[in-house]
């Protein structure tokens, strides 16, 4: 809140316009209309996953083009052209055209005509490489939706039903959260275009539709998804503190010197009695890990002496990589149905120890820990 206070009153200071929605709200927004916006929720959640999961078909279609990288942000200016030339809309961040589309009563076919080229237009554009998100483009987008949205419903029950401006500002902050997610944020964005509550409720209600919806089926919005293409694990702004930093590295106990594999059993109890230690690390004759073996087993009535204690060694084939963070150490944990794994390093050696407990157990501590701060209690 601090900084965009400050970034507002520097802007204002330097004399930089403000972008700004400016919209009077339609006709009043009656009970019955929420769940009609909460239909407009879901459909925008769907054509939002549609979009980014379109976008990504793009870029990995482009890269088997054979044709440099730096080429083909000109190839995609080529493909644009014919869109451009039908109607620049496509081409602008949405801002003029979203005021001219909310202030007029366009025909159904047009809006539908723009809203296809425009997405049409994104997808190449980011596809092709060209700079930038889609953000202005998620609320132009939006803004069509609602008012075809609306447009529909009064073609099939042959009046209107709801007020396609209204609808067009709630489909502009479903749309938009769909993609960019924030719903509290898009829908205090209508309540500044329009100052009308019973409106931004609409909204809050259909955004918190479409969240619930993209984050179910799909669980990205599009800056984190793009970072899932890449191979992150980001999916929230949680994701980017403490959940990343408290890795496997950081919580294991370390082995200083494992046990090597190649021991009999009868060697192995001589070094290990019982109560000495609960697991046992083994490395193989490259001091690549080769499992855990529970001491207790090794003292197992009937079990040969002279067999090499790698018989009884568990979890040969499950290890944790150090940079590991939390979340992915206990789905390891579950997946193999271990109390107890190894941390290994790129090269199969032996860093340390890491037990089913004592994560969870830090895992609530660091949650407990940031919740406290979100609320201020430390």
């Amino acid at each position: 809140a601090a900084a965009a206070l400050t970034g507002v009153l520097v802007a204002q200071m330097l004399g930089a316009q403000p972008y700004l929605v400016n919209a009077v709200a339609g006709e009043a927004v009656l009970t019955h209309h929420y769940l009609i916006y909460a239909g407009l929720g879901a459909v925008a959640a769907g054509l939002g996953i549609v979009l980014m999961r379109a976008v990504a078909e793009m870029e990995t279609l482009t890269r088997r083009l054979p044709i440099p990288a730096a080429w083909r942000p000109v190839l995609g200016g080529i493909l644009l052209m014919p869109l451009a030339w039908l109607t620049p809309q496509v081409l602008s961040a949405g801002h003029g055209a979203l005021h001219l589309d909310l202030e007029y009563g366009l025909p159904l076919s047009f809006l539908a005509a723009i809203f296809v080229m425009k997405s049409a237009a994104s997808i190449v554009s980011l596809g092709f490489g060209f700079r930038g998100g889609l953000f202005f483009a998620s609320l132009f987008l939006g803004s069509l939706l609602g008012h075809i949205y609306a447009d529909l419903i009064g073609l099939m029950m042959g009046a209107p039903v709801v007020d396609p401006q209204n609808a067009a500002l709630v489909g502009m902050a479903a749309f938009a959260v769909a993609v960019v997610g924030g719903p509290m944020t898009m829908a205090m964005l209508v309540l500044e275009a329009t100052h009308d509550f019973s409106l931004a409720g609409a909204a809050i209600a259909a955004s918190l539709v479409t969240t619930t919806i993209v984050r179910e089926t799909f669980g990205y919005s599009f800056s984190t998804w793009r970072l899932h293409l890449r191979g992150e694990t980001i999916k929230s702004a949680r994701d980017v503190g403490w959940m990343r930093t408290l890795t496997a590295g950081r919580m294991m106990r370390r082995v200083e010197r494992a046990t090597p594999a190649a021991w009999t059993i009868a060697e192995f109890r001589r070094a290990f009695p019982l109560g000495a230690t609960s697991r046992v690390v083994l490395v193989d004759g490259q001091d690549h890990y080769a499992g855990i073996v529970q001491t207790a087993r090794a003292y197992v009535d009937g079990l040969d002496p002279a067999e090499p204690v790698a018989t009884l060694a568990i979890q040969r084939d499950h290890a944790l990589a150090p940079d590991a963070d939390v979340r992915a150490v206990m789905r390891a944990l579950d997946a193999a149905g271990a109390d107890e794994m190894a941390v290994v390093g790129p090269d199969r050696t032996v860093l340390g120890l890491l037990s089913e407990p004592y994560v969870r157990r830090r895992y609530a501590e660091e949650m407990d820990k940031a919740q406290r701060a979100l609320f201020g209690e430390d």
